[in-house]
This record gives C-alpha cells, structure tokens and sequence, in this order.
C-alpha cells in the first residue's frame, strides 16, 4: 500500500491542503466545433459554463490557450475546465459570447461536445447563430420526454426554452378561413437559425436577378403580344431545355400524354375512379360511341375503367386582371378511360359545372381538332390553379408551416419528437414568408401573371382548407378513397407509396424507442400541447377533419408523424420539382387565359387559340417563376441526410442509418424502372426528395 507522509510544518500542511483539493479536482475537456458555413468564424470572446445535477462549474474562457484567438470556420477548440468536485449528471452547457473591441461578429457553433471525469462523451448540439453579446443555454443530445427530465433544473429549462420561442415565434392571422402563419412580414426578422444559408440566399437571389435582367434586356417582360404560332414559343426555351421539357414540347397535344399527366404530372391528387356520372356531367352512350372499342361506357364504368376529374372548386371564381386585361376561370369535368393497354384517355370534356344546352358544350375527341385541343387547354389552365394553389401551397407550403411552427413552439431541444421533426422544418418559415410577399401579394409575381388573382385566389384557398382531411393527407388512404389502387403506370402512387413505408418504419423505430406504452404519450403534456396547436391553428379546430386533438395511443402518434414527414418532403417534391418539366412549355401548363371557354362548337381555329393563350410577357414573366420554384440549390439536404448530430444514443442512430439504407435502395429501384420508361417518372426518388419544404 502506497502511503503518503506530510510533514508536520505551516508550510507542510499548506502544501498538503493544495494537494488534497488537487486530487478532489473534477476535471472536464470541452471541444467546441465551429460551423463550416460562411463566415461561421468569430473574433469575439466565447465563454462555457457547466451545470450538473449537483453543482455548476466556474465560467471558462475557450481563448485561455496562448494563441487561440478567435474562432475560424470549420475549426475546433479543445480546454480542460478544472471543478472542485464532479458536477453529477450533466444538466445543460451555457454558452456566452461577448465581441472583441466592440466588434459585431457572429459566431455559427455546430456544437460542443464534453468528456466526463468517468470518461463519458457528452455532446450538446447547437448548430445555431450566436450573436456577439449572446448567451444560449444547450442541452445534451440524449433524448427525454418532459416526465423523464426530473431535475427541477432540467425543467426550469425545458420551460424556459420554450418560453423563449414563444416570444420569438407566434402564430398569425394571414386570412380568416385558412391556416395560422408565422407572425413576421419579413424574413430578416427571423431568427438566425430559421433563415436561408448565405450560400442558399445568394444562388437564391442570384438566380432571380439573372432572369429578371434577361427578361428585361431582351423586351420580354412588357411584351404583350400575342404569340404568332406555337413553334415561336421554342425560341425562348432554347438556352433552357432539358429532355423532358422537350418530350411535353413533343407532346403536350396529345390525348395520351394529357391523360398520363393527371397520374403522374404536377397535381397527381384530383383523379378518381368513377363509380357513377355526375348529374350535371351529362355524358351520353351516343357521345362517347367508338372510343372505348367494343365496349359501352356502362360496361366499362362498372368495370372500373372510367375516370374523373372534378375542378368544382374553381367554380364561380372570377379571372384575375393580368396587364389591364381579363383574364378568364373554368371549372371542368374531365372523363377519362384507361384502356387494355394501360393508357389513360379523355373522352370527354365540360369547361364549367353547368349542364345544358345553354352552357358550354360537352367536348369530344371526335370534334374538330382545335376545339378539342382547347378545351383540353383549358383543362390544364385550371390544372394550375389546382395544382399551385390547393395542392402545393396550401397542402405543402402552409400545412407545412403550421409543423414546423408547433414543433418550434412545444417541444423543447431535447424531446425525441423535436429531434426527429426539426429536419424537417429547415428553411419553411422562410420559404413561405417569401411566398406570401413575392408571390400571392398584390404585386407578387402569381397575382401579376395568373388568372387566378385576388379575391379569386383567397377564396380558393379557403375552399381548400375547408375539404382538408386527414385522410387526403395519408397517402394510402388517399389512393383508396380514390379508388386508384390497381389503376396501370400510376408511377407517383407506386414509389409514394414506398416511400409513405419507409418513413413509417423509421419514425416507427425511433417513436417505439422512447414511447414504450401508451400511457407515455398520454402523459406527455408536451405532445398533447404540440398537437393541439397543430388541430387549432392548422385546422381551425374543425372535428370533420379527422385530425386528432390529441393523442392515445403511439400507433395513433407514428401515423400523424408519418404524415407530417411526408407531407414537408414527399409530397411536396411531387408537386413542386416538376414545375417547369411540365410548365416551361406554356401550352401545357398556361397560367391564364385571355378568352373566355367557347360556348359552341366548330368556331375554334389556331388564331382562337393563340388568342386565348397569355400573351409573351405573361409567358416569360410565369416561366421565370417556374425556373425558379424548381431549382435545385447546393445547401439542399436530401430527404434521409441529416448533417446535424441531434441524436447520439445507439438505437436512434441505428435506426437512422437503416433508414438511409432504405432510401438508396428505393432510390437504386426507381432509376432501373426508369430506364425502361419513355418519360421516367423522377419526382419521388428520395435522391431528388428534400428533407422539408425549402423552396
């Protein structure tokens, strides 16, 4: 046995007390990891404190080494912070900056992580902005629900977090009728951490500025001409193509790929299966006489052949006002026939709700050619009234917005559920405040450019959120309330559907992980606070919505998460990424309309048509926004990459990386179906999905 002697002397029983305090000495590394975005670096001063269960540390200055001024990008820093005695179970790490000579510089920390005097690897993610005069408190990685995290101090700063975002971000009123939204006008206002990267908002700007200059340099934006011919359009998309915008330009006027667009283009969610004609839909045996071969539409209605597209809710809408000209609405009812050979056919058309012999006609395949072309015309006019209003913005941009904002504002850093949702909240707040101020303003560039403007596009957005369920946002419930389950190439269903597994299975392993019953969910009040928020903000507290108020049960809480997930990634890629695929060749997708529907037939000619179409300012002007909405930026994170270390325990982590497993496999299957494909179906291949609703 090793013994230690002191002698008897002052000095002796001094040196003997150094040495004692000495041994008793906590001692903790401290590694902090500086962001390698741009100018992530700082020269100001960054301070760390430590909280334990038992006690507090001393504040530690990170620039005590000789030499280690300042923070660079990407950089780490590494001191050892001295504690008379061990901390206990580590509570939270404070984090202080305070600028050098008064110098205003941000500091970006990715996050710091801490080993323990017993060697334990502590991390604390930040991956947030720190001002020059700012203090954060961060939490460790470990995930806890608010019943776990028992330490009185553990839950003053769970409350005090989310205190905090409850005063940075609270909800507002953008229109009676529709979702809540974030309560700022500008996105400057947004909290650091919540607004675009500098890389995102320069190539983001960059992008819109390079095409508003070409569109004014070459005299396109005010032109309001008619087109002189179709084959003029190719003029402005040479410099811009791409094969599939050469496969619409090849075939927009086709039968076939007019069908084929309503199960795989921009809006695949309005198809159903006809069960019964509407009344007002007056199709006869007669009219359609021929078109299904041998058949009868009877026959084939009751063998699940006939389809429908229904645009009632555009009916009664008024046209917008677009360069002092009227612009004209339809609300059709399309008929469509999938044949032995898996093709989706129109065989007939109605350009309004009415039916009679004093409304519009019932327009047919059999018809003079350009009245049938311009019925389908106006077809895909409303299909972009539809497809950006209800179906992209409302059903992915707001309901998106209104996610993100509960998450935000309920969950603290360390509940699973926040962990595993924030990913997916990335630049949304952002995105969409850009939307409402450049897009659906008054002088936005859809308002400006759309035949769907004003009162017109408010009141379409509240029918929409009025027909929200929840049901429509489950995919595979939507595809068999449609009745769409063995409907042939229906592309957007089979690798949706694939992809609504996958996410299952992930949020299922990590939500499993942490809520072992179903008295956990019930008890947890930061749950029940989060979906509260989500049923009265987002859903106007509408019970025939299907949205649950609260949760019972974990089955009834992974299938809401799963929605939620593949509403801000899947969903929205599907309905945004092939925007200008499909609309950069303006006939098949025109964004509004400068005569009104025919009221007889045999009356169209090409020159009707031209004159029908936007004119070339309305057309370069719609098509640079389309570019834009569709572009793909280079700080994207692809759905599955999660660049931030929120997780750190072995089971979460597994889970995540079967779940990336999973999508490159979905991934690797969807690029060798699309080789056998004439036009590939890309929308939902998880290497083109986004984690969150970003642009």
């Amino acid at each position: 046995m090793l013994r230690i002697c002191f002698p008897s002397s002052t000095h002796s029983l001094l040196t003997r007390e150094r040495y004692l305090q000495r041994i008793a000495m906590a001692s903790y590394t401290m590694t902090a990891h500086t962001g390698t975005r741009p100018f992530s670096g700082t020269t100001s001063y960054v301070y760390v404190q430590l909280r334990g269960a038992d006690t507090e540390s001393q504040e530690e200055n990170l620039h005590k080494r000789f030499l280690s001024f300042g923070f660079t990008k990407g950089s780490e820093r590494t001191i050892a912070l001295e504690s008379e005695s061990s901390l206990g179970e580590l509570i939270y790490l404070k984090l202080r900056t305070q600028a050098f000579l008064g110098l205003d510089n941000q500091w970006f920390c990715d996050k710091i992580t801490v080993k323990t005097p017993k060697g334990d690897a502590i991390l604390f993610p930040c991956y947030r902005w720190l001002g020059s005069d700012e203090t954060v408190v961060l939490r460790p990685a470990k995930a806890l629900l608010v019943f776990q995290d028992t330490n009185p101090v553990a839950q003053k700063t769970r409350k005090s977090q989310l205190e905090g975002r409850q005063k940075l971000i609270r909800w507002s009123v953008y229109a009676e009728s529709l979702p809540r939204i974030i309560n700022y006008e500008s996105c400057l206002l947004l909290p650091e951490e919540l607004q675009f990267s500098f890389s995102k908002e320069t190539e983001f700007s960059y992008t819109a500025g390079k095409q508003l200059i070409y569109l004014k340099f070459n005299g396109l934006a005010d032109n309001r001409e008619s087109w002189e011919s179709i084959d003029q359009l190719h003029m402005i998309l040479c410099d811009i193509t791409n094969k599939t915008i050469e496969y619409v330009e090849d075939h927009w006027d086709e039968d076939e790929f007019f069908g084929y667009q309503f199960l795989n283009g921009l809006n695949p969610m309005l198809i159903q299966r006809c069960s019964k004609l509407p009344e007002n839909f007056l199709v006869t045996e007669e009219m359609v006489k021929g078109l299904l071969g041998e058949t009868t539409l009877e026959a084939e209605i009751a063998k699940g052949n006939i389809f429908l597209c229904d645009y009632k809710m555009l009916d009664g809408l008024v046209g917008n006002v677009v360069a002092g000209r009227q612009q004209y609405l339809t609300a059709p009812l399309v008929l469509l026939y999938c044949n032995p050979q898996g093709q989706m056919l129109p065989i007939a058309i109605q350009l309004g709700q009415m039916a009679g012999p004093h409304q519009t006609p019932i327009f047919l395949p059999t018809d003079p050619k350009h009245d049938w072309l311009l019925a389908k015309i106006f077809v895909r006019a409303a299909e972009f009234s539809m497809q950006e209003l209800d179906s992209h913005l409302l059903r992915t941009h707001l309901l998106s917005e209104v996610f993100a904002m509960a998450t935000l504002r309920n969950l603290p850093s360390p509940h699973p559920l926040f962990k595993l949702l924030v990913p997916h909240t990335r630049y949304t707040l952002h995105i969409n405040i850009l939307a409402r101020s450049r897009l659906i303003s008054d002088d936005g560039s859809i308002t400006l450019n759309a035949g769907i403007g004003g009162e017109s596009l408010s009141e379409l957005l509240k029918r929409g959120t009025s027909s929200l369920t929840y049901s429509s946002l489950c995919l595979p419930e939507n595809i068999s309330e449609r009745g769409l389950e063995d409907v042939p190439n229906y592309y957007y269903r089979d690798d949706g559907i694939q992809l609504w597994n996958i996410i299952y299975k992930y949020v299922t392993g990590v939500l499993q992980h942490y809520y072992t019953s179903d008295e956990h969910v019930q008890k947890d009040t930061e749950l029940q606070s989060w979906i509260r928020e989500i049923f009265t903000n987002g859903f106007l507290e509408r019970s025939n919505t299907g949205i649950p108020e609260s949760f019972q049960t974990v089955s009834d809480l992974i299938k809401f998460v799963t929605m939620v997930i593949f509403t801000a990634s899947a969903q929205h890629a599907a309905v945004n990424n092939g925007q200008f695929d499909f609309g950069g060749w303006m006939p098949n997708y025109p964004t509004a309309l400068r005569k009104p529907p025919p009221k007889e037939k045999g009356q169209t000619t090409m020159d009707t048509i031209l004159e029908t179409l936007p004119d070339i300012g309305t057309t370069v002007n719609a098509m640079a926004v389309l570019s834009l909405l569709s572009k793909t930026f280079s700080d994207q994170h692809i759905l599955g990459s999660f660049p931030e270390d929120l997780f750190d325990e072995e089971v979460p982590c597994k889970i995540i990386a079967d779940f990336q497993k999973d999508l490159r496999e979905l991934s690797d299957l969807i690029e060798e179906r699309n080789k056998k494909l004439e036009f590939p179906y890309i929308y939902l291949s998880p290497q083109n999905v986004e984690n969150s609703v970003a642009i």
